[in-house]
């Protein structure tokens, strides 16, 4: 499974460039974001090139973060429909979706979404989403892309 890097900051100007420039000084790359307003604090999530590293050098700096396992979804091509049928493919296996964030990739016009999940056992998400077209990725697959 894919890893998402959840990092706990004060809501707060320099914040988010703080997070940024530690993850440059590490050569690390930011491959999809997502920031959170929770009022004084907020949520930053991200798919970085290397997650464990990303982890390791943002906690020696002093912010609070964790690492997530998130089901790395893709589609064979960008279309209308494609969340529905992943939706209703989820649904059908009793999967609740906690969590979840996607972009189409502007290379090859892919669809990639990330989801966080409860009430997977028992589930075959491979062969259910494959059912319908979609690929889960593996970590070394989507650190390849």
């Amino acid at each position: 499974m894919a890893r998402q890097l959840t990092i706990f900051l004060e809501n707060r100007p320099g914040r988010i460039k703080s997070i940024s420039d530690v993850l440059l000084e590490n050569n690390l790359n930011i491959w999809a974001f997502t920031i959170q307003d929770r009022g004084e604090f907020g949520l930053m999530k991200m798919i970085v090139d290397k997650p464990q590293t990303a982890q390791l050098v943002l906690a020696d700096r002093g912010f609070a973060c964790v690492l997530k396992e998130v089901l790395a979804v893709t589609a064979e091509s960008d279309k209308p429909g494609n969340l529905e049928r992943l939706t209703s493919a989820l649904l059908e296996q009793g999967v609740n979706i906690k969590d979840v964030s996607g972009f189409v990739s502007p290379r090859d016009r892919q669809g990639i979404c990330f989801i966080e999940f409860e009430n997977p056992d028992g589930a075959n998400l491979e062969q259910t989403l494959g059912a319908v077209g979609f690929q889960i990725l593996s970590d070394r697959q989507l650190y390849e892309l």
